[in-house]
């Protein structure tokens, strides 16, 4: 049963992860979107490190930077150079979820061998 209320804490957190990433992802975002999405990054950063969830603190710190490089006004120079930042966050960012359904995987490949 623990694993089972474990297993599905981890796929909420992961699908919330993942609607999160997606919301970031959005080109334009004005000044007000902005400082309430970093608010709440923030939040989820304090509460997932205050839990001891340093993975999901990891990722949503990711998700930080892609907040930020997609929220920051692209000038000629820095497009290329703001949008290269937003896609490794983004691929930080799936390469960390991918890391939690792998582990979440090997963990019921193994219960299955007891």
């Amino acid at each position: 049963m623990h694993v089972r209320c474990c297993f599905f804490a981890l796929v909420l957190s992961t699908a919330i992860l993942g609607v999160a990433t997606a919301q970031t992802a959005s080109p334009a975002k004005d000044n007000a979107s902005c400082a309430a999405d970093r608010a709440d990054i923030e939040r989820r950063m304090e509460v997932a490190q205050s839990k001891g969830q340093m993975l999901l603190r990891r990722q949503i710190a990711d998700q930080l930077i892609t907040l930020q490089a997609a929220c920051e006004p692209p000038s000629a120079g820095q497009s290329r150079a703001a949008n290269i930042a937003r896609l490794e966050g983004e691929v930080r960012a799936l390469r960390g979820e991918l890391e939690a359904l792998e582990g979440q995987l090997r963990k019921l490949k193994g219960e299955g061998n007891r």
